[in-house]
């Protein structure tokens, strides 16, 4: 991270523009906003000589100005060591490293290393040089540490400035043997080796990782000291006790876990024991569920476990103390009965915008069915001779219903006999057709001449109705 007003360009940073009074705290891991920056010392006194300097990720250290330099935060100044230099920012000056070495227990007249000189160009681009090499060192680390079977994670590497050193952050259950390793490393890297165990929430503090929460882990950011973290905390929160929801990316349970256990603690003083039984003459009830921040316990008789009666605190403090004193209650009904939550609307649903399952309304049957019979009958062509009066039913009478096809169908041979059967003509009521033209008749023979035929699909089918009945039609 980094805010604007840093001035790192072309991977060299370039230290704070506004000397560390942005109060963003974004530049660096752990950075402590110095509020008396800007505050200027009396007459006479002299500056604290000392100053915090921190590394690569979050490891910071107290040097002392012997010097006399002027330094700001932000300033990349070289530092001492055992062995030649290190390379670092400045990340506090004055009366506030007073107070965080007092925090830590550092001594001030103890052996403090002390700051060279303000980095040059030749120390800067030296120890830019050391930091490129820290990745790819890293890959073959591990892949020496696990062709020698070593149980031990090689989580991250640091160059000392000046190049001259590398320490090895590695993490492990166990006690490593890892003398041969050295000695490999030694042979492959060309460098003084230093092996450093961490434990996995400091291994998770020097890589930092973006949390659950969607923000920066605070082990990365803020965090510096590690507390004790066990299940007792989710248990008094009401929280689920899943460990994958639980556990951070360290794998351990999250530190904040802690930030607001204090005030839990606190509300929960002024409940009763969730393991107290209230003493009724209906049966005896037992506590189901709390609500911490409302104040409201839920209580259930022994043998009906469906049926959930809420209760106040206060009531339950009445009902116990009353179970104390050996007087008789007679149902926690009555207290449930005057507890009256009353829900209060915050919004208006006027457009109806706000349900989930507006999209779900199920379709009409008469729609689907419709669709679904145009799907099933094939498309027929329509006949240019037949007219729409032919077609159409008779007023009055009710729509026919469509009659199953016939496969085998196979016309009747006409016969011209007309003395067996007399010649009877159907009444018009049964013609279906209103508009359909009498046949014509001859006054000398009787014979009926039958019209043309037409194409009407509706004349097949009133031929084979009625067949029994109507005679057969004489041949010209």
């Amino acid at each position: 991270m980094s805010c604007n007003s840093c001035g790192t360009g072309g991977g060299t940073p370039g230290g704070c523009k506004n000397h560390g009074t942005c109060g963003t705290s974004g530049c660096n891991k752990l950075t402590v906003f110095d509020w008396l920056a800007n505050m200027e010392l009396p007459d006479g006194q002299k500056a604290f000589p000392y100053v915090e300097v921190r590394f690569k990720n979050s490891r910071k250290e107290f040097f002392h100005n012997s010097e006399g330099l002027q330094l700001k935060i932000g300033d990349i100044v070289a530092t001492e060591t055992q062995s030649g230099h290190d390379i670092g920012i400045v990340t506090i000056t004055g009366e506030l490293v007073r107070v965080q070495m007092k925090r830590k227990r550092i001594k001030i007249n103890g052996e403090i290393p002390k700051v060279y000189r303000i980095a040059n160009e030749k120390d800067v681009e030296k120890w830019v040089t050391a930091r490129e090499k820290e990745e790819p060192m890293k890959v073959r680390a591990r892949q020496i540490a696990i062709r020698l079977q070593l149980k031990m994670k090689i989580s991250d590497i640091e160059f000392q400035g000046d190049g001259s050193k590398a320490t090895f952050y590695y993490t492990a259950d166990d006690r490593v043997d890892f003398r041969e390793l050295i000695r490999e490393y030694a042979s492959e890297f060309k460098t003084r080796i230093e092996m450093r165990q961490i434990g996995l929430r400091q291994e998770a503090a020097r890589l930092g990782g973006i949390g659950s929460c969607g923000r920066e882990l605070c082990c990365s950011t803020w965090l510096t000291d590690f507390r004790s973290v066990t299940t007792g905390a989710a248990r008094y929160q009401n929280l689920s006790l899943n460990p994958q929801k639980l556990a951070g990316q360290c794998g351990k349970l999250k530190c904040c876990l802690n930030y607001e256990l204090d005030s839990y603690m606190d509300a929960l003083s002024t409940f009763p024991k969730q393991n107290q039984k209230l003493y009724t003459e209906k049966g005896t009830a037992v506590c189901q569920k709390v609500d911490i921040f409302k104040g409201l316990m839920w209580y259930c008789y022994e043998g009906d476990w469906m049926s959930w009666h809420t209760l106040t605190t206060e009531q339950v403090h009445e009902i116990v103390s009353k179970n104390k004193a050996k007087e008789t209650v007679a149902s926690i009904e009555e207290y449930a009965s005057e507890l009256i939550v009353e829900e209060e609307v915050s919004f208006e649903n006027v457009v109806g915008q706000d349900s989930l399952t507006r999209f779900d309304q199920p379709k009409s049957k008469s729609k689907s069915r419709n669709k679904r019979n145009k799907k099933r009958r094939p498309a027929k062509p329509q006949n240019k001779t037949t007219t729409a009066t032919a077609a159409s039913p008779k007023e009055g009478q009710p729509a026919r219903k469509p009659r199953p096809k016939q496969n085998n169908r196979t016309p009747k041979a006409k016969t011209n006999n007309n003395n067996n059967k007399p010649n009877t003509k159907k009444p018009a009521s049964a013609n279906r057709n209103t508009n359909k033209p009498k046949p014509a008749s001859n006054n000398a023979t009787g014979e009926t001449k039958p019209n043309k035929p037409r194409n009407n699909r509706n004349k097949s089918r009133n031929r084979n109705k009625n067949n029994d009945s109507k005679p057969p039609k004489k041949e010209d």
